[in-house]
């Protein structure tokens, strides 16, 4: 089983369109989206029913939240007054830009979706979530307390956890020596489509592969590959410039901060 999972598109329509077009060329049995599908960026009517067209099974992030319920607050952790400014500017662009129906798509979002899986006789529970099972805007980031994300995922019951929300990819396999358990877990941030945050301007995605013989007890069973994809940074970047959005998340596009 090969399942394609992404994230955080931002309204960046070229990146999704470009993200797509490389899953369908890597044959795989599943795809599901961990939201954000809207702010920062001009199409975010364009990105949901691109979503919806395809049927692409979908969680809601915490902007989806913010645009749905028509609120002014995205959720989003905004460490300084200019950021706090220019994202007012973002939520108030994206709530005049999204139509009813395309606000009523994100408002019934569901807030996780847990797919489970029979194997050797073990009950294997993948979780997809947007930020935490805690919180739908909570960052884990990658250098998180190994115990602490060892407990979320203890928490909600999730031997594969997956997530967006930090824009940063990585795969982490608990536990190491501090954890007393025979059991693997597995933590995935797999990146943002339309607004990286790790240097890299290129869209990321994450195809997670189970075998017939993947098992908790084994941690190389289960494997995670990073798919980074070129899409058209500049269309995507000019559309932000000639918006009414702030021209730093151009800047942000093209440099993948």
């Amino acid at each position: 089983m090969r399942i394609a999972l992404f994230s955080d598109i931002h309204a960046n329509l070229p990146a999704l369109e470009a993200c797509l077009k490389n899953i369908d060329e890597q044959d795989v049995d599943a795809i599901y989206c961990l939201g954000d599908l809207v702010g920062y960026n001009i199409w975010p009517n364009e990105v949901i029913n691109e979503i919806r067209r395809r049927g692409i099974p979908t969680i809601a992030g915490n902007y989806d939240e913010g645009i749905g319920l028509l609120s002014d607050e995205c959720g989003c952790a905004y460490k300084t007054d200019p950021e706090k400014d220019m994202g007012k500017i973002s939520i108030s662009y994206t709530n005049h830009l999204v139509q009813p129906k395309e606000r009523n798509y994100l408002r019934t979002l569901p807030a996780h979706i847990r797919v489970d899986f029979k194997l050797n006789e073990e009950l294997i529970s993948l979780l997809l979530v947007h930020g935490s099972p805690r919180k739908i805007n909570e960052y884990l980031f990658e250098e998180r307390d190994e115990k602490s994300l060892w407990r979320i995922m203890e928490q909600a019951g999730a031997d594969i956890l997956c997530f967006g929300h930090t824009h940063k990819p990585y795969h982490r396999v608990l536990p190491t020596e501090t954890i007393a358990s025979q059991d693997v877990r597995h933590a995935i941030n797999i990146g943002s489509v339309g607004k990286p945050k790790d240097g890299d301007p290129r869209g990321c995605y994450a195809i997670i592969t189970l075998e017939a013989h993947s098992s908790k007890k084994k941690k190389d069973s289960i494997s995670v590959e990073f798919i980074r994809f070129e899409y058209d940074v500049d269309t995507a970047a000019k559309a932000i410039e000639n918006s009414p959005l702030p021209n730093e998340f151009a800047d942000m596009l093209r440099r993948g901060f």
